[in-house]
């Protein structure tokens, strides 16, 4: 789809809540100028309760720190284990289109609910971190971790759903690729929102969306809890030495296909014939990535 929202107003920040509790950041399909993809953040302390409708969306509800009770449809379900998000892997609770739902939060939390608009309504399906691949992907400085919530092969209609870690100094979603044209099996068209996590907080990453024709060439920097749309064109992800980048990935379409197929940038689609599986031998995430790649250097010591 081609982009509607001017590329300055595609980056949105969070609310400063100073310490208390709300939403930090929401965007719907009306605020994003497309058709499927939601997400909103909230932060809540201990004993706090909320009761919401996911309408015309599925959902999934993946708290990004802290620990949550959820009722819906007569079913109750405890979700959360980790402090923050590089603490550990996710948990999450799928929902189906319509579902009414209430969440008590059990510690201080911060959820995401992440939506996509759907057309069929399918049962409630609970992901432990058990559940969740963890993949790494890229090699060398464009290594990263991704770890798949709502993958394709999944239960749902609409609704796609990863975590990425980039490690100091990385790059990823590299070769820049885009996902914005309906051609199948070479490429998928996809909405897409990007939220970001930063740690340590204070410092900062880099992100470019630009299209094929050059209509579109921006560069964004990126802070703690920034959210970015990206409704067409390639990019690509890069986050400071010394600091650890992550976002929560949100993608939706209306393929007949479930499926993140991108389409590399031909300029720099080179780079992945460069890579090897042996490169990534024995890594298990991005802390085994900065450590090889990085070794002490950037290493902030306790």
């Amino acid at each position: 789809m081609a982009i509607t929202v001017p590329p300055h107003e595609l980056l949105l920040h969070s609310a400063d809540l100073d310490g208390g509790s709300g939403t930090l950041i929401a965007v719907d399909p009306e605020r994003a100028g497309w058709a499927y993809c939601s997400l909103t953040v909230q932060r809540h302390d201990p004993g706090a309760s909320w009761s919401a409708a996911a309408g015309d969306d599925e959902v999934a509800l993946v708290p990004l720190g802290g620990i949550c009770t959820i009722e819906s449809g007569g079913q109750t379900w405890r979700i959360g284990e980790r402090a923050n998000v590089f603490a550990g892997p996710p948990w999450a609770l799928y929902l189906g289109r319509g579902a009414r739902y209430e969440v008590r939060a059990e510690t201080p939390l911060e959820l995401a609910v992440c939506g996509a608009r759907a057309t069929r309504t399918l049962e409630p399906v609970l992901i432990r971190p058990e559940d969740v691949t963890v993949e790494i992907r890229g090699a060398g400085n464009a290594a990263r971790q991704i770890n798949h919530i709502i993958k394709p092969g999944f239960p749902a209609d609409k609704l796609l759903v990863v975590e990425v870690f980039t490690p100091s100094g990385n790059w990823s979603s590299f070769p820049p690729h885009k996902h914005d044209i309906s051609d199948l099996p070479r490429e998928a068209d996809l909405e897409e929102i990007y939220y970001y996590r930063i740690d340590p907080p204070d410092g900062f990453a880099l992100q470019r969306l630009y299209t094929h024709d050059g209509a579109v060439d921006a560069a964004y920097v990126i802070h703690d809890g920034d959210l970015l749309l990206v409704p067409e064109g390639y990019h690509a992800f890069a986050v400071a030495h010394g600091y650890t980048g992550y976002y929560l990935n949100v993608l939706a379409g209306d393929e007949p296909e479930r499926t993140m197929q991108p389409s590399d940038d031909p300029r720099y689609a080179w780079v992945r014939e460069t890579w090897t599986d042996a490169m990534n031998a024995g890594l298990r995430g991005f802390r085994d990535v900065a450590e090889r790649v990085n070794g002490a250097a950037g290493r902030r010591e306790p």
